[in-house]
């Protein structure tokens, strides 16, 4: 498989910078919080509540396996689209695995890339971040994020990823004056099928904004 790249030049650096055990980002026109950070608050309560039951050691356990997964099959995702063709080189079997789980989605849907890991902030919102993809999906301008979980999802439980979504979409058309139509976010599932779910960014900014006033 080999991806079309067609890369936006968006002007200007963002910095990441940690103050009192929070992320931000040095941008040209401020130091804004990453959205991330502001979006944790969420599933603070819930979180809590899992370390507590489960307890202390074995939720750094399962935090620290989890986040090296991620890790992983992000940077085997992100090869891949970039045309690499040592991008499962080095690699656990579990991230392979994962990877492999998604990859025909990647082929099937995926059309001219815009740009990976990209650098995004806005003025209006007030945040900053770095973006996975954005790229064509099925023919539409999409915010595409990759995730892995060690089991399903319900789509109750994700408002967060499609908030950070919409976020990168607004970023990206505050930046380069480009409509972003959907938001797409691909599920990696341990031993299961992967899934997939779709925002509409305009239907969640009132939302969004919300969600940053509380912060």
């Amino acid at each position: 498989m080999n991806f079309l790249h067609e890369t936006v030049d968006i002007p200007g650096q963002i910095k990441q910078i940690n103050t009192s055990g929070k992320r931000l980002y040095e941008t040209p026109d401020g130091n804004f919080p990453s959205i991330t950070t502001v979006l944790s608050s969420l599933s603070k309560a819930g979180i809590q509540a899992w370390r507590k039951r489960v307890g202390e050691e074995e939720a750094n356990r399962i935090s620290t396996q989890a986040s090296r997964r991620g890790t992983r099959t992000h940077s085997i995702i992100e090869d891949y689209l970039k045309n690499q063709q040592d991008y499962l080189s080095g690699h656990m079997p579990d991230s392979i695995e994962l990877f492999q789980s998604v990859q025909s989605i990647l082929n099937t849907h995926i059309g001219k890339i815009y740009g990976l890991e990209v650098s995004l902030w806005s003025k209006f919102l007030g945040v900053a971040g770095r973006c996975d993809c954005i790229a064509e999906y099925d023919d539409e301008i999409s915010i595409i994020d990759w995730k892995t979980s060690s089991k399903p999802k319900k789509e109750e439980w994700i408002e967060s990823y499609k908030l950070q979504g919409t976020a990168y979409a607004k970023m990206y058309e505050e930046r380069t004056g480009n409509k972003v139509t959907q938001v797409v976010i691909v599920i990696a599932v341990v031993d299961g099928t992967p899934q997939i779910f779709y925002a509409d960014p305009d239907e969640h900014v009132e939302r969004l904004q919300e969600v940053i006033n509380n912060y």
